[in-house]
């Protein structure tokens, strides 16, 4: 049984789901996991989806260099106006909040009371190749890949607020309340 990186705090109302050495760039990764941590699990889905449809875009908070600006990017109530719409990644990552809603179904958990409580990517090590550079030179040319993990847990029902019984208040406050206040200012 591999580790994550954040248990739920109650084991038996949530699933997880993970991926190692995925070869889909961290930067990307980064970016869609932090926009669906804390969404419903429907809402996550649906903007995955739209994501691949180009119908909404990733916003880039992090790593924005070269990232160019998008008016669709302001939609979303992040910093800034950069993203992109990373598809590979996007199809990953919509495959393993797929896996770890089968997961949940197995368990017998409410698919509609699910939301992500914890999305997260590492980098994993570099996958190395080399280009040749003029004048007999070698270069490195590396791809970035990913460890992603998902973890969703049931909402819990919102309870309700105790009923008030009568408001203790001070002697001063009661004395405040019976001085009746004459004239102007």
């Amino acid at each position: 049984m591999t580790r994550y990186s954040s248990e739920p705090d109650n084991a038996t109302k949530s699933s997880k789901s993970r991926g190692s050495h995925l070869r889909i760039h961290f930067k990307h990764c980064r970016e869609i996991t932090t926009h669906i941590k804390g969404l419903q699990v429907a809402k996550a889905q649906k903007f995955l989806d739209d994501v691949l449809a180009f119908k909404t875009i990733v916003p880039f908070t992090k790593y924005t260099g070269g990232i160019g600006r998008k008016a669709m990017a302001k939609q979303h109530k992040t910093s800034g106006d950069k993203g992109r719409w990373p598809v590979k990644a996007t199809a990953v990552i919509r495959d393993l909040l797929s896996n770890a809603v089968a997961n949940a179904e197995m368990k017998g958990l409410d698919t509609d009371l699910l939301y992500v409580q914890h999305a997260q990517s590492n980098q994993a090590p570099p996958g190395r190749r080399r280009t040749y550079r003029a004048h007999g030179r070698i270069g490195k040319y590396a791809s970035q890949p990913a460890h992603v993990e998902i973890v969703l847990s049931e909402k819990a029902p919102k309870v309700g607020k105790a009923e008030e019984g009568p408001k203790k208040i001070t002697r001063k406050q009661a004395a405040k309340g019976r001085f009746v206040k004459v004239g102007g200012a």
